[in-house]
């Protein structure tokens, strides 16, 4: 609770001395891009930076290891969103080197939910119920392989696009330094 009261307390400053007046923009992204990278706070303010990217730049969303792991899913959702009315005609699908994904025990996780009160029998009602917990909560053993596969999903997805162009880019979170896995106009269909 001392933290929430905390944040309000910079916030209610933050407000009445317009320091959001700064940070003005639309809702459009001004270079016309979405980023999907990881929720690793390493690159909170790393990626935008090293990407040359200021508020209103770009779409950003963050989720555990930049996966795209279901066709039909939030983040999906999101990009598609981002392309057809919020005026995005580019995709960038940036995972990065030493992320947390990489290395999930789903054994761990699962005790750490039992953990804290998590009914054990809940993981039995979710089995039958046809989730695999090892498989949704499995992040990936090489990054540069799981940015290749979220770009084919988004690619390949039936609502996308085909002259969007779908990147796919490794950062190291300590230099900022970008790697192209998939440079995504060299697939554009119809170029």
């Amino acid at each position: 609770m001392a933290l929430l009261n905390e944040i309000l307390e910079f916030n209610e400053t933050f407000v009445s001395d317009k320091r959001y007046e700064e940070y003005a923009t639309t809702k459009f992204p001004d270079k016309r891009i979405v980023i999907l990278t990881c929720m690793d706070t390493r690159l909170t303010e790393l990626l935008p930076k090293a990407m040359n990217l200021k508020n209103g730049d770009a779409k950003i969303i963050k989720s555990a290891g930049a996966i795209v792991n279901h066709p039909f899913g939030g983040i999906m959702r999101s990009l598609l969103v981002s392309i057809y009315e919020l005026q995005v005609d580019e995709v960038y699908i940036i995972g990065h080197y030493d992320c947390g994904m990489s290395s999930i025990d789903t054994d761990r996780i699962t005790k750490k939910m039992t953990d804290r009160g998590i009914d054990s029998n809940i993981f039995q009602t979710l089995k039958y119920s046809g989730i695999d917990m090892k498989n949704w909560l499995h992040g990936f053993s090489d990054v540069t392989e799981s940015v290749k596969m979220s770009v084919e999903v988004v690619r390949n997805h039936p609502l996308m696009d085909s002259k969007v162009p779908i990147h796919g880019l490794v950062v190291h979170p300590d230099t900022g330094q970008l790697d192209v896995i998939v440079d995504g106009y060299q697939s554009i269909v119809g170029k």
